[in-house]
């Protein structure tokens, strides 16, 4: 797992964008500890995005749309946190709409539901990784 400052960093990024973006996904896939394979940057185009593979075990898989499908970071959540309870809620204001989600009581905003997911995920072991090094420091004094 990822430092909980990059962690945190990754969720702004989740908060700021608009949309769905592959980058973001392997971005994701690696702060959670996966192996990530990317193509080299002069393979990728408009017609051939970056896309990517992650490894798990002994098989690699093909890199989940976890920042465009909810269904996606519902799964990975439950592999990597299988404990942890979440929501998602649709927040519709006069001018937008937007999505809230909690996880593990850390809260994180998105333009889709996905995404909220994503930053309140990351959130949520950034806090989790701070609470198990405090413990570990208070363990050694």
């Amino acid at each position: 797992m990822d430092r909980p400052e990059n962690l945190l960093a990754l969720a702004d990024r989740c908060e700021g964008t608009a949309k769905p973006d592959r980058a973001l996904d392997a971005d994701i896939y690696e702060a959670l500890g996966y192996n990530v394979r990317r193509k080299p940057k002069h393979l990728v185009s408009r017609n051939a995005p970056m896309g990517g593979i992650y490894q798990q075990g002994e098989l690699w898989k093909a890199l989940g749309a976890v920042s465009a499908n909810i269904d996606v970071a519902a799964r990975l959540l439950r592999q990597k946190a299988p404990g942890w309870s979440w929501s998602l809620q649709c927040v519709a204001g006069d001018e937008e709409a937007g999505f809230q989600a909690l996880v593990a009581e850390c809260s994180g905003n998105g333009a889709i539901g996905s995404l909220a997911l994503c930053a309140a995920m990351l959130r949520a072991f950034a806090r989790s990784d701070l609470a198990c090094r405090a413990g570990a420091l208070l363990k050694q004094k």
